[in-house]
């Protein structure tokens, strides 16, 4: 049995306002959900777990938007091979598609790589910048 929620309830749930997930709906980061008779959106189980997910890359990864869009796509394709692999009794197209699979992680591996670069270069700067101030106190000190 599928339960619905209304936008207030599911942004609720997960920390966001109605208007954010109107906006990523919008932008393609969420599938746009079933319609009451009077046009209320109605959630499922599904939408507030992909919101969470994309809460978690944006939030733990620091995504931007753009970001989780490509993200969500390599989730998205993931999934789709995932799915044909498991549809195809063909052995050599299993291997092919089960090579494509990893090209897609790999993608998503690389993203996230980039990310944690970017953020021990700027740990470094930082670290740098404490190093000098240590360096001025003790030249302080010493006068």
């Amino acid at each position: 049995m599928v339960i619905f929620y209304k936008i207030e309830d599911v942004a609720k749930m997960v920390g966001l306002t109605k208007r954010t997930l109107r906006y990523y709906e919008e932008l393609g980061l969420l599938i746009p959900p079933e319609r009451s008779e009077g046009g209320f959106r109605l959630y499922t189980d599904d939408h507030v777990e992909r919101l969470k997910k994309l809460i978690n890359a944006r939030d733990v990864l620091g995504f931007s938007l753009q970001e989780l869009q490509q993200y969500v796509a390599m989730s998205e394709e993931f999934i789709n091979q995932r799915d044909e692999i498991r549809q195809t009794e063909d052995v050599e197209l299993r291997l092919r598609k089960i090579d494509e699979l990893e090209q897609t992680v790999d993608k998503q591996l690389e993203m996230i790589d980039l990310k944690l670069e970017k953020m021990k270069n700027m740990r470094s700067e930082i670290h740098q910048l404490k190093d000098r101030i240590n360096e001025a106190k003790k030249k302080y000190k010493r006068e």
